[in-house]
């Protein structure tokens, strides 16, 4: 039941009493994995936002000292996928709904006695609802430490293996999420059906863009045919063995962080 995260850090494994008599429950990390259960081309599984989140944790978890208190939470596989729902087999919650459902097993947590909660998201589509959920969480519980992470945020090298096209516009499915899953779910990629696209250009000096600083919302449908938002082909189990130590490193580095992080009475870390 524990897949890729080590069973001792798997928090369903714990008892109650364990739980109510754990030291320092204020300082353990908690972690939430959030992925999405959607289409990713003709050549990966529709699991693939959820498989990087548990790989990459339970890879970051079996590297971090056995000093550091940190617990993953079972994986929530459905986020809010409609932007893909185009496509057969995408299932998808609302925004409401999940938002009541981390919510809730936020407010779980707290009531169990803990403090600290990374909401780590492996999907690109809502990060936004994470960002909200985790503020409206602090400002119910002013001593709930609430961080909306997402999971390719943390410092990694993955942008070096990819040409420069694919680093800027590689946006699902692309090169770094199909590597990955050849490091992390081999068996469950088809690269022999792996394809190229990219979303159309943008005007040249245009301010407005499909991802960043001013973007225009999109569906999958207006920007690719085969669901693939970059290029699967140049895809190889080298890298992603390189991206998962990569990644996994960086979430070692954010977990000791989340650790040691204080709030003071003016709102600054006191780590």
């Amino acid at each position: 039941m524990h897949s890729f995260i080590p069973p001792e850090r798997f928090f369903a494994y714990l008892t109650w009493t364990e739980i109510q008599e754990m030291p320092n429950k204020e300082n353990v990390v908690i972690i939430q994995p959030v992925g999405a259960i959607e289409q990713h081309g003709p050549h990966l599984p529709l699991i693939v936002d959820a498989a990087i989140g548990v790989g990459v944790l339970g890879k970051a978890l079996s590297k971090l000292d056995a000093s550091i208190p940190a617990y993953a939470l079972p994986t929530l596989y459905y986020g809010k996928s409609n932007e893909h729902w185009h496509f057969p087999g995408t299932i998808t919650l609302s925004t409401e709904t999940l938002t009541a459902t981390i919510m809730e097993v936020a407010e779980s947590i707290y009531r169990a006695g803990f403090r600290k909660l990374a909401l780590m998201n492996s999907h690109g589509g809502q990060p936004q609802v994470m960002q909200m959920v985790a503020r409206d969480l602090h400002v119910k519980y002013g001593d709930f430490a609430v961080f909306p992470l997402f999971t390719w945020r943390v410092p990694h090298i993955t942008k070096e293996l990819l040409t420069p096209k694919e680093a800027t516009q590689g946006m699902h499915a692309g090169d770094a999420e199909t590597s990955i899953m050849l490091a992390i779910l081999p068996d469950q990629v088809q690269l022999d059906k792996a394809v190229a696209e990219y979303p159309p250009e943008q005007p040249e000096g245009s301010l407005l863009s499909w991802e960043g600083r001013l973007p225009v919302a999109w569906a999958t449908k207006d920007i690719s045919k085969s669901g693939v938002i970059g290029d699967a082909t140049t895809a190889t189990r080298e890298k992603g063995d390189r991206i998962l130590e990569s990644v996994s490193d960086g979430w070692v580095q954010v977990i000791k962080e989340i650790y040691a992080f204080r709030y003071g009475t003016d709102g600054v870390n006191r780590v």
